[in-house]
């Protein structure tokens, strides 16, 4: 296998601790200590990319934006971020942390006008998370839904969204391997490049994953399987090719 796929280490954040959720509950978290840590750490292990989610501004009950300034400033690695960026301001906030790019997730599919005007300015800094159960995209934290998938890209598509990051809400955070059939169907319909989030668990998942980048999937989204100790970054970069 030639092409490498590219891995982002899952950093997710509740009252300023990094935390696994599953399957998107806040009442089903395990803790696992100070965010700064985990970045410095993926960062000395190699990882190109962080992706931080800042689950209290997701749900609307605050935010880390301090600690997700810390990791920006002080780890020095690319950083997408997610979570609770709903509008003008908070959208502006993220991008001027100094962040890679944002990914959009209720607001893009809630708000499609807004969307299109974030993507016509910001261009490839903007990703938009496809959070999916079956071919239904769910919205506010996976409790709503929020119509169809493939809708969804035809619309995102025709105005000019520059990526995907497609999670599968059913095997996020439950260690049951990635939904390759979804992805699939996703990037049979996109030209688009696509980010794989939810349910790695193996580095045979890991090599799954990297057999489909020659058919337009970018990366691919790693969080419990870490904190887990299922393998370390280490072995999974270089499966993806990346070491």
């Amino acid at each position: 296998m030639g092409s490498k796929l590219i891995l982002l280490p899952a950093i997710d954040v509740v009252d300023g601790q990094a935390v696994r959720l599953t399957q998107g509950e806040l009442s089903e978290k395990s803790v696992y200590g100070d965010p700064l840590d985990a970045a410095k750490a993926f960062a000395e292990a190699g990882a190109e990319w962080i992706h931080f989610v800042d689950l209290d501004a997701a749900f609307g009950r605050g935010s880390n934006r301090a600690m997700m300034h810390r990791v920006i400033g002080e780890v020095g690695i690319k950083v997408e971020l997610t979570g609770g960026i709903r509008d003008d301001a908070s959208l502006r906030e993220a991008l001027g942390s100094g962040c890679a790019r944002v990914n959009l997730g209720t607001a893009a599919l809630e708000n499609p006008e807004w969307t299109r005007r974030c993507i016509e300015e910001f261009g490839d800094r903007i990703a938009v998370g496809l959070d999916v159960r079956g071919h239904t995209l769910a919205t506010r934290g996976w409790t709503e839904d929020a119509g169809n998938l493939f809708d969804a890209i035809a619309r995102l598509d025709s105005q000019g969204c520059a990526r995907y990051v497609v999670t599968d809400v059913s095997k996020d955070g439950t260690l049951q391997g990635p939904n390759l059939q979804l992805l699939g169907e996703v990037m049979k319909v996109t030209s688009r490049p696509v980010v794989a989030s939810g349910g790695i668990s193996s580095l045979s998942d890991v090599a799954a994953l990297r057999a489909l980048v020659d058919d337009g999937l970018e990366g691919a989204i790693i969080g419990k399987a870490l904190y887990a100790g299922a393998f370390t970054l280490q072995e999974a970069l270089e499966v993806a090719g990346a070491r």
